[in-house]
């Protein structure tokens, strides 16, 4: 497994078990496509080369992509981030985090982060109304830093306030949209959404 030149590799979070939801968010089906299948797919869309899927709760094989197991998945993102960050490969100069449940983020938004780094970003970061979510982009100087910030639930999100003078803030407002999938009532209404996933 080796990074594409000079590619961010792509990361998604997909380990949880959806405990309010029901089931593992990574095998929910949105128009006959599984959340960690689109997700590996948006990735790779989005210009992000390899591909890996922490995987926790539910074994997720994703075409495309390399399964990396979180033994320690419910502990939180935090195990999770860690791990996808370990697995990767060691030519890989930058990654896209993204989550498995944002099914209305898509490839655009990857490709704005991509671009964001090609233009000399180090750390970047989604926002939508200003507020940033997700995805999110660390160069590999950072790596060990957000790793070792990674603690519980909170993923990146503590690395990134520790320094915010890293952040180049990313407005993704017009291409995408971080509402979660986290119980059936959120499934439902993203369902009825005129165009679904953007």
């Amino acid at each position: 497994m080796a990074a594409r030149g000079d590619a961010p590799a792509g990361l998604l979070l997909a380990a949880g078990a959806g405990r309010r939801l029901g089931r593992p968010k990574a095998l929910v089906e949105v128009a006959g496509e599984r959340l960690a299948d689109r997700g590996v797919r948006v990735l790779r869309e989005g210009g992000c080369a390899p591909v890996l899927v922490v995987t926790g709760a539910a074994p997720v094989e994703a075409a495309g992509a390399v399964a990396v197991p979180n033994p320690d998945w419910r502990t939180g993102m935090g195990s999770s981030l860690r791990a996808g960050l370990a697995a990767l490969p060691p030519d890989a100069p930058a990654v896209v985090v993204a989550l498995v449940d944002q099914p209305r983020v898509g490839a655009a938004a990857v490709r704005r982060m991509v671009a964001a780094y090609r233009g000399g970003a180090r750390v970047a970061v989604a926002t939508y109304g200003g507020a940033p979510r997700n995805p999110v982009l660390i160069a590999r100087e950072h790596f060990a830093d957000a790793a070792a910030a990674a603690v519980g639930d909170r993923g990146a999100r503590a690395f990134l306030r520790a320094r915010p003078d890293l952040v180049t803030p990313v407005a993704c407002d017009d291409v995408a949209a971080p509402d979660d999938i986290d119980t059936p009532a959120d499934l439902a209404a993203f369902l009825r959404r005129p165009g679904g996933a953007r």
